[in-house]
């Protein structure tokens, strides 16, 4: 028989909470039904998923939360062979067809599926805590998917801590997010490379508008155009930039606004309370003590890192990074950091394309800002070509009207 968690109190449940046009808290969110569990709660909107969470703090049901397009049919069926009930957006329970002792205090959590089908990883509220010094009072923008995981770094530090408030942004208003944040004013948000040039793309100008003293990015390479171009928008606001991952939690984070981490923090002492860095080969892998349930020791990231003087840089995965050219070796996000370069390019994608005699040449999606003069793809040829060897110069260059966005606020880059 599973011992559940008492009912107990939480420190931020009189944090603000606006969703939907409508400033709660998160002791006055709307109650879900009492939930089976394990269960996968499915949802179409923030609120019930933020109530989903509340109700897992106070109960310690074991849960797994995501948005209803991110579970096809097939994972739900694998889902409820696992033991989950699936509770669909309109409050319809589909009972798990294996019934197994639940893991009280469990939290789920799916990948984001860039390698492919996305994977389960347990976690628990405390794991995913990563944030637990005292804060200075802020209110914090939630543009996030529910359940991903750094929708759960936004959501656990406003549960667990005092004065953090929450906005929470939904899909269909991620075009206006900076209206909305200026209006309730938002003094933090946290975003991917992606989430931030489509905000500058848009209007720069109502991006500035917000009263920002934390600016964060996440979950995508980021490199030194982007952090340069939000230093101009705000230059006294704090901006950091996160490495972390369902698999070993938020293991690197970098203040000084540079792009990459210090190459001297790959020696440092090891620390069983702090992620421990190493390279093998090309390839990031960490130790972390926020890692995920079942993942001992070292974790292939399967993420590619360059060395830049005494940087260390994370261009992108391993398996779609490097370019090889007729025999030499070009990385992705390098070129994609020399087009992001240009004044002109708003957002740039880098990809290996078939060519005639060298197997390989590099090739690029290019989106141009609303805010410059024309350009040509011969203007970026001449741009790369003073900057890059000529094996890693792109032949071939598409413009697009607008970047492209996941659900998961990331593009394929």
């Amino acid at each position: 028989m599973t011992t559940r968690r008492r009912t107990t109190a939480l420190i931020g449940d009189d944090n603000t909470v606006v969703v939907a046009g409508k400033s709660l808290t998160w002791r006055t969110l709307h109650k879900l039904p009492q939930l089976p569990s394990p269960a996968a709660v499915l949802v179409d909107n923030g609120a019930d998923a933020l109530a989903a969470l509340r109700h897992h703090a106070v109960h310690g049901t074991e849960l797994l939360v995501a948005t209803s397009s991110r579970v096809d049919e097939y994972m739900r069926e694998e889902l409820g062979e696992s033991g989950f009930s699936i509770v669909l957006p309109d409050g319809v329970v589909t009972p798990a067809r294996l019934k197994r002792v639940e893991e009280s205090g469990r939290a789920w959590l799916l990948t984001s599926g860039s390698t492919g089908r996305p994977k389960r990883i347990g976690h628990t509220l405390e794991s995913l805590t990563t944030v637990t010094g005292d804060q200075p009072p802020r209110t914090w923008l939630l543009p996030y998917s529910p359940g991903t995981y750094a929708w759960w770094q936004v959501v656990t530090m406003s549960l667990t801590q005092r004065d953090q408030g929450l906005v929470v942004i939904e899909p269909h208003e991620l075009e206006e997010w900076p209206l909305i944040a200026a209006q309730h004013g938002v003094t933090a948000a946290s975003g991917t490379p992606t989430f931030w040039r489509q905000a500058i793309y848009r209007d720069s100008e109502a991006l500035a508008a917000v009263p920002l003293e934390q600016i964060t990015l996440g979950g995508e390479p980021v490199d030194q155009p982007i952090l340069d171009q939000l230093r101009e928008l705000f230059p006294k606001t704090r901006i950091s930039w996160i490495y972390a991952s369902s698999e070993v939690g938020a293991s690197i984070v970098v203040h000084d606004g540079k792009a990459g981490f210090p190459r001297e923090w790959l020696q440092r002492t090891p620390d069983p309370d702090r992620p421990m860095l190493s390279v093998e080969g090309d390839e990031l892998v960490i130790r972390s003590p926020h890692h995920g349930a079942g993942l001992v020791g070292a974790v292939h990231t399967g993420d590619r890192i360059e060395y830049d003087g005494d940087r260390v840089l994370i261009t992108g995965r391993l398996d779609t990074d490097e370019i090889n050219v007729g025999g030499s070796k070009v990385s992705a996000g390098v070129v994609r950091s020399v087009l992001m370069a240009h004044p002109s390019v708003a957002w740039a994608r880098v990809f290996a394309r078939k060519a005639p005699l060298v197997g390989r040449m590099v090739a690029a999606e290019v989106v141009v800002s609303q805010a410059l003069g024309p350009i040509t793809d011969a203007d970026l040829v001449q741009w790369c070509s003073s900057r890059l060897p000529d094996y890693g110069v792109p032949r071939r260059i598409r413009f697009l009207d607008e970047i492209p966005q996941k659900e998961t606020l990331k593009s394929d880059v």
